[in-house]
């Protein structure tokens, strides 16, 4: 990061690039002093859009996954219409849930539930469904019910796959409410970024930017961070 940071200067100084194209890394700096409660107030807006519209999707997901998975006739019903919902793009939705649902929060909300949706039903069903033979063998040999044998193995099983989905769907988590936020620029950096275009104020741009990138790091990290926590078993059988 130091010298990544480092080139970023000397090239701005060697090429003389003017600020209003590229701000310096000090610059950037400078215009996150100058504003940092205003600049922390519009984090702590794209973050609550993001995380609800994660925990909406998370739980949705999951719920979701296990219908489908619980039948397959249900399956082949409901599956091709998620594979179809998820092949929209979800930038032109934002308009539409703009008018739908007006423009506050609720369609921020809903459009990163959309995004985070699918890579959650994914990988939620992989691991439902690829549960051991001599597992399920097992748990029949013990005269288990289906209940019991879903608490027991399945879920408990499918729960790594549960947190690859999670660790993909939390930085696009991020990603839709800021899209959501720059179509709709009345909070959030989003519309930190969007509205200083017309200021000519390249530097609180970017400052919004580094803000978000550093956001999505450690909303990732956090998520990496509860699976050790909560799967602690994971790592040991896998080494």
């Amino acid at each position: 990061m130091v010298v990544a940071l480092t080139v970023w200067a000397l090239v701005k100084e060697i090429f003389d690039i003017k600020s209003l194209f590229l701000p310096s890394p000090a610059e950037i700096a400078d215009a996150f002093i100058q504003l940092p409660d205003y600049l922390m107030r519009r984090a702590w807006e794209t973050l609550w859009v993001t995380l609800l519209g994660f925990a909406l999707a998370a739980v949705g997901g999951l719920i979701v996954a296990i219908l489908l998975t619980a039948s397959q006739v249900v399956e082949r019903a409901v599956l091709p219409l998620v594979v179809a919902l998820n092949a929209v793009p979800k930038v032109a939705l934002v308009p539409l849930l703009i008018m739908w649902l007006g423009r506050g929060e609720l369609p921020k909300v809903l459009l990163v539930v959309l995004i985070c949706f699918f890579p959650i039903v994914v990988s939620t069903m992989a691991g439902l469904t690829s549960t051991p033979a001599d597992l399920g063998e097992l748990v029949r040999s013990l005269s288990a019910s289906r209940a019991q044998a879903f608490v027991k193995v399945r879920f408990p099983w499918a729960l790594p796959h549960v947190f690859v989905g999670m660790k993909v769907a939390m930085p696009l988590a991020m990603i839709g409410a800021v899209v959501a936020e720059i179509s709709n620029p009345n909070s959030g950096l989003g519309a930190v970024v969007v509205n200083s275009q017309p200021q000519l104020n390249t530097p609180l741009a970017f400052a919004a930017i580094a803000l978000l990138a550093a956001m999505s790091v450690s909303l990732f990290y956090l998520v990496v961070a509860a699976e050790r926590l909560l799967l602690p078993w994971v790592r040991e059988t896998s080494g």
